[in-house]
C-alpha cells in the first residue's frame, strides 16, 4: 500500500459519508486485477465485488426509477436505467468522487494509463457498490449511491440531451405540437469532398430553433438539435406556441 493510499481512503469515505467497519472491503473494491502480479500475497482483486455491485446498482436504479416515474412504462424505464448505468457514465461518477485516485494497480498497467481508462473505473465503481452493500445493507448503500448520483431527472437530461439530442428534442415538442413538427433543412455545405462541413438549420413549424455545423448531416443536425435544446431552457414557453 503506498504512503497516500490510506489518505485518500480516508478521503473518499468522507465524500461518500459513509465510513467502511470492514476496512478489507474497501481496500478490495479499489484492488485492480493487475495489481497481483506485483502483489503475489495480496487478496483477490475486485472482480467478484464488481459483479455484486452491478447488481446491487440496477435493484437501487430500478427502485428509485419506478418511484420518481410512476406514469412510464417498462419499456423506457428500462432505457434510462440503462443510461444511468452505462460504463461510460459509471466512469464519470467514479471520477467524480476521486475513485480514479484510489485505484491499486499493477506497475505495468499504471505505465500504460490503466488508472484513467473508463473500463477499470466503470468496474472500481461497481465493485465500491458492492463492498458497502456487504459491509452494510441494502437501504444504506442506496443512500450512498443515490447521493452520488444527486438528481436523477437532472443526470437523465443531461446525458438524454448529450447522446440524443434529436429524440430529447422531439419528446419536449410532440406533446403539444405531434410527431411532424420539427425539420431539418441544410443551410450550407462548405469545403472539398474530403472536407465537408454542414450547416443545418432545425425547424419548429416556420421558427427556426436553432442552428448546428458538422462534418456530416447527422452530427450537423445533433449540432442544430442541442443548439434548440438550449433555446427552449432559456424560453420553455415556445415549446407550447
Amino acid at each position: 500500500m503506498s504512503t497516500n493510499e490510506p489518505l485518500q481512503l480516508d478521503t473518499l469515505q468522507r465524500r461518500l459519508g459513509f465510513a467502511f467497519r470492514d476496512r478489507s472491503l474497501l481496500e478490495g473494491a479499489v484492488t485492480h486485477p493487475s495489481y497481483r502480479q506485483d502483489h503475489p500475497g495480496n487478496p483477490a482483486s475486485n472482480q467478484r465485488l464488481e459483479f455484486l455491485g452491478d447488481a446491487v446498482l440496477q435493484l437501487i436504479l430500478t427502485q428509485r426509477l419506478f418511484e420518481i416515474f410512476p406514469d412510464e412504462r417498462e419499456g423506457t424505464l428500462t432505457k434510462r436505467r440503462a443510461v444511468l448505468s452505462k460504463g461510460a457514465f459509471l466512469a464519470g461518477l467514479a471520477r467524480d468522487i476521486g475513485l480514479e485516485g484510489c485505484l491499486r494497480m499493477g506497475a505495468s498497467e499504471e505505465a500504460t494509463g490503466g488508472r484513467s481508462k473508463a473500463s477499470a473505473l466503470e468496474d472500481v465503481f461497481e465493485a465500491l457498490v458492492g463492498a458497502i452493500f456487504l459491509d452494510s445493507d441494502l437501504s444504506t448503500t442506496a443512500l450512498v449511491v443515490l447521493g452520488v448520483y444527486g438528481s436523477l431527472p437532472d443526470r437523465l437530461q443531461g446525458a438524454e440531451e448529450s447522446e440524443n439530442p434529436k429524440g430529447r428534442l422531439q419528446e419536449l415538442v410532440q406533446p403539444s405540437h405531434g410527431n411532424s413538427a420539427l425539420r431539418y433543412e441544410v443551410a450550407a455545405i462548405e469545403g472539398a469532398d474530403h472536407a465537408r462541413a454542414f450547416e443545418i438549420v432545425v425547424f419548429l413549424h416556420d421558427r427556426a430553433l436553432g442552428r448546428g455545423r458538422g462534418p456530416s448531416k447527422k452530427l450537423a443536425e445533433e449540432a442544430a438539435a442541442r443548439a434548440a435544446l438550449l433555446e427552449l431552457a432559456k424560453s420553455p414557453d415556445l415549446r407550447a406556441s
